[in-house]
């Protein structure tokens, strides 16, 4: 799905990962789970672009319906991952701590997992080997990606920002569409490891210029990212 210039969604306000396409080739934000493998070469298909097109892939954290296929696209295509260096157990094993749900409602929860169940999110591969990456790094990648460490989701979240986009890719820092209770509008994301932290780091991408941020699950997000971490705590 086409949102704006260079910025294109796959998957669904479930489920979502992200592609920016630019003269030099195309990053990827995320790789959903192991079906968003046919809404990819879809994309590419629109764009009249192909998997050789791609130079890398940006975790914004190690959990399994963030990675769906990413180790496909690095075994067989060559493609480099990068995920924060505090997230990389998780990415290649997926090893982590449990949390609790939280609050949920049994029609939104049942069609989370019953979407993740259709995505094959049970096959999910972790993944063989991945480039570690930190708080402020400028990739070498279509865009520039900037990482912004994120923690709290995860030890190793990050945001990611690419300012051709105009975007912050948030990954689970934030929810525009809580996936256990169907509500919808910024709010704090569950299965996350330290709520308080993940408050916390919101602040951390207030500063940066963008017109767009970029859920792992929900609607994107229209907004400046000063106005976020306000939003969320009051959402």
């Amino acid at each position: 799905m086409h949102i704006a210039p260079h910025l294109h969604r796959l998957g669904n306000d479930l489920v979502a990962c992200y592609l920016v396409d630019t003269p030099q080739g195309i990053t990827l934000i995320d790789a959903g789970l192991p079906g968003h493998w046919r809404d990819l070469q879809r994309e590419l298909r629109s764009l009249g672009k192909s998997v050789g097109d791609i130079r890398g892939l940006v975790l914004t954290h190690g959990d399994s319906d963030h990675i769906g296929f990413a180790e496909r696209l690095r075994s067989a295509h060559g493609v480099p991952v990068f995920v924060h260096a505090a997230d990389a157990v998780r990415t290649r094993t997926g090893d982590k701590p449990k949390v609790a749900f939280g609050p949920m409602r049994l029609g939104p929860t049942l069609g989370f997992f019953g979407y993740s169940l259709r995505k094959n999110g049970l096959r999910t591969r972790y993944v063989g080997e991945v480039t570690e990456i930190g708080d402020g790094d400028v990739l070498d990648l279509p865009g520039n990606p900037v990482i912004v460490g994120m923690p709290g989701h995860s030890p190793g979240s990050v945001a990611v920002h690419v300012p051709l986009a105009e975007a912050v890719f948030v990954g689970d820092a934030l929810t525009t569409r809580h996936v256990l209770t169907g509500r919808e509008g910024p709010q704090p994301a569950p299965f996350t490891d330290d709520p308080a932290e993940a408050l916390s780091s919101l602040d951390r991408i207030a500063g940066l210029p963008a017109s767009w941020v970029l859920p792992g699950h929900g609607a994107p997000w229209r907004t400046s990212p000063s106005q976020v971490s306000k939003a969320v705590r009051n959402g």
